[in-house]
């Protein structure tokens, strides 16, 4: 699995960290989305999905053939 974000997409609702916080973080002066790790292991893939679901702005894609 490939993680990329749109940061400009971005709203800061903060559910991405909330879920997965081993892979996503916020930024201190406006809350948008840090990616901490794109290629994440094989057990946060679960969470990763989640987040991007859960995600209202869409700002996160995933690649599942990566």
């Amino acid at each position: 699995m490939k993680i990329t974000v749109d940061e400009e997409k971005c709203c800061g609702a903060g559910q991405c960290v909330l879920i997965a916080p081993e892979v996503f973080d916020q930024r201190d002066e406006d809350g948008i989305v840090v990616l901490l790790a794109d290629t994440p292991p094989t057990e946060r893939h679960a969470a990763v999905r989640e987040a991007a679901g859960v995600c209202p702005a869409g700002a996160i894609h995933l690649d599942e053939t990566a």
